[in-house]
């Protein structure tokens, strides 16, 4: 049996049904700042808006429709939880898929902006070392 997720006492349904300004009392100040300041950006409002009808859709039992943003700063709220919004890194827009853990958190949080260098060997002829390295 899967348990089911709380956040500060309160269900995912119950989070869902309640008014932004109620939810934004459960989150941490930075994001409750955020929350209750609005989304007066018209890309943010826009980004809000389409996850409004995604998440009808998505309830009707119908394919979601792709969602991409360049905001990262976004608070994840509860009616984003289980959408996958495509997140701009810097150079591509990366699949995020919200889970009830992110709650409060922001977007960005999640999509990094810089990749893990991984350095291999060096080449032939790039040093002194690599001259009794064989050919591939």
């Amino acid at each position: 049996m899967a348990k089911e997720f709380v956040y500060r006492g309160h269900t995912l349904d119950e989070l869902r049904s309640m008014p932004l300004g109620e939810f934004a009392k459960l989150v941490k100040s930075r994001a409750r700042r955020a929350l209750l300041r609005g989304y007066k950006d018209p890309m943010r409002k826009k980004l809000m808006d389409r996850v409004k009808k995604a998440r009808e859709l998505v309830d009707a039992g119908k394919k979601q429709p792709k969602i991409r943003t360049h905001c990262r700063d976004v608070v994840i709220i509860p009616q984003m939880v289980g959408l996958t919004i495509e997140v701009y890194n810097g150079k591509e827009f990366v699949p995020l898929e919200i889970k009830p853990e992110m709650l409060g958190h922001r977007l960005g949080e999640f999509v990094f902006t810089r990749k893990r260098v991984l350095h291999s060997s060096p080449g032939v002829g790039a040093s002194r070392s690599t001259k009794h390295v064989g050919r591939k």
